[in-house]
């Protein structure tokens, strides 16, 4: 039986602020759990979940049916988050949470590619609809490109040697193929290290073939756009690329002035639009790492409409 654990539970609904009477957003769904305690806390209000994994969507289906009409699943991009609160007739939410992260069951799953520690078809889409799959990547895209997504979306040192190595292995087909790639271009050392050699590189290729960088900047302007005042906006990311759009994305909406400093007063006419509830990350607690070490890395950030 797959287990999910939601990752930062109590903080997301502490931070999201819930009214019995609101319409909240829950735009990755996931296996429901962050899903199921928002609309626990609802009696007159609304929940939204979204996801684009259809198989999120069916199991939230069977997981949140106890609470009847009061939850609305869909089948969607959290990137057109405006778009899909247009269509539902919503003008605007008390509160929107998004976690970034992919949930243990795509993980768990070894056919839908996103681990390295079995052996399965190279795939690693959210959306199984979508066209671009990780085999497409590592199989098709130049040597430069690889090593450019290593660079930028896994931080990955050794990236040079790691697309060198794709690109000369070429045909690849399984996870387990990438894996041994991988350890076959990296040091020794490298290889002695605690954290997996194959880590970097997976999420630098699940980061390419789901544009997760560009869905959640789209996702973050719509999301604004879309809350009431009061509202809550709660992100949860899990590496520092997304946590550093998220981060930014808020100060943009808080302290977005283009004015230089010298200017006494400003005069380019920026009006904030959110408010940074806590200035600091909030972090899972040592007790929830030790029951879910998945949420290691996680960080929520929370902002609320003005």
């Amino acid at each position: 039986m797959e287990r999910h654990v939601s990752v930062l539970l109590n903080e997301c609904l502490e931070a999201l602020n819930i009214r019995p009477d609101g319409i909240y957003v829950d735009g990755t769904l996931g296996r429901g759990g962050h899903a199921a305690e928002i609309a626990k806390r609802l009696e007159s209000g609304r929940l939204i979940g979204i996801d684009r994994d259809m198989d999120a969507i069916t199991a939230g289906r069977e997981k949140l049916a106890v609470f009847g009409d009061r939850v609305t699943l869909v089948h969607g991009d959290f990137r057109d988050i405006g778009s899909i609160v247009d269509q539902l007739n919503i003008p605007q939410a008390d509160g929107m949470l998004f976690d970034l992260g992919v949930s243990s069951p795509q993980l768990d799953n070894v056919e839908r590619g996103f681990s390295y520690m079995g052996d399965a078809p190279l795939d690693m889409r959210m959306d199984q609809r979508a066209e671009l799959s990780a085999f497409d990547v590592v199989n098709t895209w130049s040597e430069e490109q690889i090593k450019r997504i290593l660079w930028d979306y896994g931080e990955e040192r050794y990236a040079p040697r790691i697309a060198r190595a794709i690109a000369a292995a070429r045909e690849i087909r399984t996870t387990g193929q990438l894996v041994d790639v991988i350890r076959s271009a990296m040091p020794a050392a490298a290889l002695r290290e605690k954290q997996h050699p194959a880590k970097r590189t997976f999420q630098a290729i699940r980061i390419a073939v789901n544009d997760e960088l560009g869905a959640v900047e789209d996702m973050l302007k719509g999301a604004v756009t879309h809350l009431a005042p009061g509202g809550r906006l709660a992100v949860i990311s899990f590496h520092s690329l997304e946590d550093r759009l998220v981060k930014t994305a808020i100060a943009r909406g808080e302290r977005g002035c283009t004015c230089p400093r010298d200017f006494p007063v400003c005069v380019c006419g920026f009006v904030p639009i959110l408010r940074a509830v806590s200035r600091k990350a909030i972090l899972p607690s040592a007790e929830e790492i030790a029951e879910n070490p998945r949420a290691r890395s996680a960080k929520l950030r929370v902002a609320e409409r003005v």
